[in-house]
């Protein structure tokens, strides 16, 4: 936990909308469903959506929730009330947090179909390769299904999740399915953006090889990943389109510390802290998440074109996987976070949802196996073993 202040919204009794702990601070909104939503839109209309939000609490506000992967859907975002002083530091959750009991699991899709993807992907690159407007980087994600004996906690798990201080633990409250409440729940180690006053930062990741128990082993991986040629192409990709997109907002802007090695408790990455001086300090961070979203961390380049071959080659849709979570007060000052290491929570189940970045030099059962450990987190916070998402991920089932 950093010293950034907490934001808290007032003890009403009423329930938790939004709720992020993380290295910029601790923030949670609660509220009444659904007077405390924001009408839906896209991020053609969030500009003004947020100026008549704020207009009606002045500077004792916040907006928080969940941008959609895809920019053509609606978000969902609450408003609510919030105390502007810091407050003690408390969990997110109760303490002990107990994990869901008689659990399945289930691939959607298998490794070796994943696998199969990524292969296909790879050779629509070959084919367009040096055509204007080629594919040169997609991200394929896949899903594991948990179904637990009784409804799932998300206090509970939050509270675990947020363990890890590298990560930014969060609980974003969706629109119903039926009569089932959902949350989207995750610990995501990536800052799309965050603003205070006139600076920006964003740190985003690419590039990712999974920890090991032993000590030179996890050395040897970490060491792999940075000397990596293909991790670093994709990690650029990345790098130079958010630099693209947010240049026209800013005064000043640059990567001063250039690439370097980052770290969650089961994952390294490769990542590139980028800094800047918004020309008018008034701009929301949410209007600029918004624009940023989604990068080629999670999408692909050129977008439109990885965006739809997503949509041909993933079984499932995204929905708010892949997306943007976060929040912002009055001032337009918040932290927005990229949607991944995150499951949607519905009763009794959750669908975890992980990701890797394919470009040419991928190996397709291995970015297969990356995304297998990319679930360790969130399923050791369910309680089961982290190295449940490897099952089935074998090297003689690619070709």
């Amino acid at each position: 936990m950093s010293d950034a202040p907490d934001r808290l919204a007032p003890q009403t009794g009423n329930n938790v909308l939004f709720a992020f702990s993380g290295q910029q601070g601790r923030v949670v909104g609660r509220g009444v469903r659904p007077a405390s939503a924001l009408p839906a839109g896209t991020a053609a209309t969030l500009a003004v959506r947020l100026e008549r939000a704020f207009a009606g609490t002045g500077p004792q506000g916040l907006v928080g929730g969940a941008l959609a992967f895809d920019r053509s859907q609606p978000d969902c975002l609450w408003h609510c009330p919030a105390t502007p002083t810091p407050v003690g530091a408390a969990t997110l959750a109760p303490q002990p947090a107990h994990a869901p009991q008689g659990l399945s699991v289930s691939a959607q899709p298998e490794p070796a179909t994943y696998a199969r993807a990524v292969a296909r992907a790879l050779q629509i690159m070959r084919d367009e390769a040096g055509q204007p407007g080629a594919l040169e980087k997609i991200v394929l994600a896949r899903s594991l299904l948990v179904r637990a004996e009784a409804p799932i906690r998300v206090e509970d798990l939050l509270a675990r999740l947020g363990d890890d201080p590298a990560v930014t633990a969060f609980r974003v409250a969706l629109p119903a399915r039926g009569t089932q409440q959902r949350w989207l729940c995750g610990a995501t180690p990536e800052l799309l953006l965050a603003k205070t006053g006139a600076r920006i930062t964003s740190h985003p990741l690419a590039g990712s090889a999974r920890r090991r128990a032993d000590a030179l082993a996890d050395q040897q991986s970490a060491a792999a990943l940075m000397a990596s040629d293909k991790d670093h192409r994709e990690h650029a990709l990345v790098v130079e389109s958010i630099l693209d997109v947010l240049s026209p907002w800013c005064r000043q802007l640059g990567a001063p510390e250039g690439t370097r090695l980052t770290s969650t408790r089961s994952m390294w990455h490769l990542g590139t802290r980028i800094e800047g001086e918004l020309k008018d300090p008034e701009t929301s961070s949410a209007v600029l998440a918004a624009h940023l979203h989604p990068t080629p961390a999670v999408c692909g380049v050129p977008m439109a074109r990885a965006n739809a071959l997503i949509a041909e080659l993933e079984p499932f849709a995204r929905d708010f996987y892949a997306g943007a979570v976060g929040w912002c007060d009055a001032r337009g000052d918040g932290a927005w976070h990229v949607a991944i290491r995150c499951a949607e929570i519905c009763g009794a189940e959750a669908r975890l949802y992980a990701g890797a970045g394919i470009v040419p030099g991928s190996d397709p059962m291995a970015e297969a196996a990356e995304t297998g450990a990319k679930f360790g987190a969130f399923l050791t916070a369910l309680g089961l073993p982290a190295d449940a998402g490897l099952a089935g991920v074998t090297r003689d089932e690619v070709r």
